[in-house]
């Protein structure tokens, strides 16, 4: 998986990077179609943000979050994330037992 982080108004230090980097694991365990992932971290006064998009083979997936600490941001994007991909995958996974059961009705 392709990971891009980058920084708007903050310098992206190497324990933010590795901070990211250790939490790509959970993402790459749900689903490992994942094509890529684009973070961008931000300082907007007293907010720390993250945005993040991750793209897999059928759908590009978005969450953002700011906190008043970055890494804390970093952490609900990627829980949000997860989120959201364990919802798309469960999608998938009804649509294909659907077809399935409707094939067999009718076959």
């Amino acid at each position: 998986m392709q990971f891009q982080l980058t920084g708007q108004q903050i310098e992206v230090t190497p324990a933010l990077r590795a901070h990211a980097e250790s939490k790509l694991d959970r993402l790459t365990r749900l689903d490992e179609k994942c094509l890529g992932l684009t973070m961008v971290l931000s300082v907007d006064k007293l907010q720390h943000c993250a945005e993040a998009t991750l793209t897999t083979s059928g759908a590009a997936l978005h969450a953002a979050a700011c906190e008043a600490d970055m890494y804390a941001s970093i952490d609900v994007v990627f829980d949000k994330l997860v989120a959201q991909l364990r919802r798309y995958r469960d999608k998938l996974t009804d649509k294909h037992q659907q077809e399935a059961r409707e094939a067999r009705q009718f076959g």
